[in-house]
């Protein structure tokens, strides 16, 4: 990593919103659904997306917002990942799966009407102004724009809060992303994303600990875009720290779309929610030391030192008189040392838990 580059310590904990959620460890992931392309150029069928993200839970639903022609040159070809989605190349592709103004209208109005926020990808300046329009909470980036200054020079102006994914970045480009996005007035509007440009990535290459590693870096909240197709990745994820999640989902897992296959179903997405929402609350406030609730098994569990055999009044306390059993009440254990030497004050009965007003 570029050690020339300096980024001033931004509290973690600090006023991070987007609409109406508080975004910091304090709080449940904020957990983004992302319709993505899915929706396969059917405006109808988008607006069945954001119902299904409404009821698995999810807090966003995000879309991609874009024009074939300025996203792609003719010859850019399709990935690997790709290439059972129709059309001979990026552009051919993408142009079968934009949607229009009217349309995200429409979705933007869906969403409000369903209490669920309404997010997008822009991928070029046109993109941005298209997307301003809709009045989104936020804006979030895509791995591939990490170092597209044209477009974070659109999005850093927006005076929105930015989450920024980073996959296929090396450390260097992380940094200077950051930097270049700090210069542009967007300290403390930024969210980085952990992410694995890899459609899906195996989960032996998710790398879910570069999550507490770009906290700690960057001082900014992180969260995990997950390409994986597994619905434990995201609790796994909110373990480590992780305050947004994002996930692909669709309507059909079959369908012929470049996205699809790699995508969770609804039942899944729900399933990847709650389990998010489980490791939340599993995690709690990583204060050390006991809980209100351990108090009644503490009370039953805990040991007292207890006499082995009677001792007579009078008599020295030797270590082979005392044993430690249940439950707590008397002298504890570790004051063992203490109880050897002195004497016993009155008799005291085999079995019986010592108490310091029996000692003399």
């Amino acid at each position: 990593m570029n050690a020339t580059l300096e980024h001033p310590p931004q509290d973690v904990s600090a006023a991070f919103r987007i609409g109406d959620h508080q975004i910091s460890a304090a709080h449940p992931a904020y957990v983004i659904a992302e319709a993505g392309v899915n929706h396969d150029a059917d405006v109808n069928q988008a607006l069945r997306l954001i119902d299904a993200a409404v009821e698995a839970g999810a807090d966003a639903v995000k879309f991609q917002v874009f024009t074939a022609a300025e996203i792609a040159t003719s010859a850019a070809r399709k990935a690997d990942y790709q290439q059972g989605a129709a059309g001979a190349s990026q552009r051919d592709m993408l142009s079968q799966l934009e949607l229009s103004d009217g349309d995200f209208a429409r979705l933007r109005s869906h969403c409000e009407a369903t209490g669920i926020h309404f997010l997008a990808t822009p991928f070029s300046e046109t993109d941005v102004r298209r997307l301003l329009r809709l009045a989104p909470p936020a804006i979030k980036t895509a791995s591939t724009d990490l170092n597209n200054h044209l477009l974070m020079r659109a999005v850093s102006g927006a005076e929105l809060p930015l989450i920024v994914s980073t996959g296929a970045a090396t450390a260097d480009e992380i940094d200077a992303a950051v930097d270049n996005l700090t210069r542009r007035g967007a300290r403390g509007r930024v969210a980085l994303l952990h992410c694995v440009s890899c459609y899906p990535t195996p989960l032996e290459a998710a790398n879910l600990g570069a999550i507490p590693a770009l906290a700690e870096r960057f001082r900014v909240p992180v969260g995990y875009s997950d390409h994986t197709t597994s619905v434990i990745t995201g609790a796994l994820a909110v373990s480590l720290g992780a305050v947004i999640l994002e996930k692909h989902f669709t309507l059909d897992r079959n369908a012929s779309g470049p996205d699809h296959s790699m995508s969770l179903d609804p039942a899944q997405l729900a399933e990847y929610t709650r389990y998010a929402r489980d490791a939340y609350a599993a995690r709690g406030c990583g204060a050390i030391g006991m809980q209100p609730l351990e108090r009644e098994v503490r009370a039953v569990a805990r040991k007292s030192l207890v006499a082995r055999v009677t001792i007579p009044a009078g008599a020295l306390i030797t270590r082979d008189m005392l044993t430690a059993k249940r439950p707590s009440g008397g002298i504890q254990p570790d004051q063992i040392e203490t109880v050897i030497g002195q004497r016993a004050r009155i008799q005291i009965a085999g079995d019986e838990p010592l108490q310091w007003d029996m000692l003399a």
